[in-house]
């Protein structure tokens, strides 16, 4: 078995900054052609612009992936620069601190549209893709043909009243992920989730500007005593995208140094 993802080509969303980025460059760095997505034009171009105009493994796609004509775009603009897809990475996602009974800011429909129906369309309009691409290729049915990895927390199975919407989200896209597995393994295509906390992400470093106590509450619910780096996170994304994986589909993988085996509720969960 593999680890490697060189020679694959990929797709990550949210890629302009964060986890997203941090995943996006892990798979550059380990081999693979990837295409960096992301609705911040500007970000993005800071990041990976000069990297995206010359004739290497990157390239970037800048829109709003919430809408489906823009997701029909990016897999043309991927398939024009690569010729296929193996691998999606759905890292776009939002965190939001709402009041849980306020209806008109609890946050749930930002969150329901950001970070579950933008990952399920992704989802379903790539795997199209791929088995298009593997039957004009000639693959056998049932062959591997491609890895898609979605992004949860463990805010799915945490109780914590600021983050109602995206303790909601993330169960939903835990459940999305188990069902599509089910859907896509006769066809080649298998379906995991990462489960995070305790990582360095974009929302958690904004938390920590906004509250630094919060450094120390995660630490001491950590076994592990410590914040992970967003490669650690991005290593657990490109196990799940190789070929060591290759009999792994509908699990979610949990990334957070321990903290989901403790019941400290206090805890922010990113």
């Amino acid at each position: 078995m593999s680890f490697t993802v060189s020679g694959k080509t990929a797709i990550v969303t949210g890629a302009a900054n964060g986890l997203g980025l941090a995943i996006a460059r892990h798979l550059v760095d380990k081999g693979a052609s990837v295409m960096f997505a992301d609705i911040d034009e500007t970000r993005l171009d800071a990041e990976v612009g000069d990297e995206a105009r010359s004739e290497g493994p990157v390239r970037m796609f800048a829109g709003d992936l919430t809408q489906k004509l823009t997701i029909a775009n990016l897999l043309s603009a991927t398939h024009d620069a690569f010729d296929r897809v193996d691998i999606l990475v759905n890292a776009s996602r939002r965190v939001v601190r709402a009041d849980a009974m306020n209806p008109d800011e609890d946050g749930v429909e930002a969150m329901w549209q950001q970070n579950v129906l933008t990952a399920l369309r992704m989802t379903q309009m790539t795997a199209k893709r791929m088995i298009q691409t593997a039957e004009r290729s000639g693959v056998e049915p049932g062959m591997p043909i491609g890895s898609i990895i979605n992004l949860s927390s463990i805010a799915s199975c945490r109780v914590q009243p600021r983050l109602l919407a995206y303790s909601m989200a993330a169960a939903a896209i835990e459940q999305m992920t188990r069902t599509l597995a089910v859907v896509l393994a006769p066809q080649g295509i298998r379906v995991n989730a990462v489960s995070f906390g305790s990582v360095m992400s974009a929302s958690l470093q904004t938390a920590l500007k906004e509250e630094p106590e919060y450094r120390a509450r995660i630490e001491a619910g950590t076994p592990m005593g410590r914040i992970a780096g967003p490669d650690e996170l991005a290593e657990t994304v490109q196990y799940l995208a190789a070929d060591a994986s290759r009999f792994v589909t509908g699990q979610v993988l949990t990334v957070d140094g321990g903290r989901a085996l403790l019941d400290v509720v206090a805890a922010p969960a990113f």
